[in-house]
């Protein structure tokens, strides 16, 4: 199977446009760059997929080991206990 291709136009605007091509060599869809660009940023490739799982994974590990076995101790609060004056009399 053929890779499908998009040949590069321009609007009357003067916007670039991308005409995507089937098998047969017909326009099947007529998109802006800006369109077209953003759905291929979009797209994840399989190389990046892994190395983002690959990533994942490694920091995973990191924070599990950094963990520290004993518990933290939290230190208690002290309260200050309100005086109260005596009126005198």
């Amino acid at each position: 199977m053929a890779k499908k291709k998009r040949t590069t136009m321009y609007s009357k605007g003067g916007k670039k446009l991308y005409a995507k091509r089937d098998e047969q060599g017909e326009f099947t869809d007529i998109q802006t760059y800006k369109r077209a660009h953003t759905l291929d940023m979009a797209h994840k490739s399989k190389a990046e997929l892994e190395a983002a799982a690959k990533k994942k994974k490694a920091t995973k590990k990191a924070k599990k080991a950094a963990k520290p076995t004993a518990p933290k101790k939290t230190a208690k609060k002290k309260t200050a206990k309100k005086k109260t004056k005596k009126a005198k009399k």
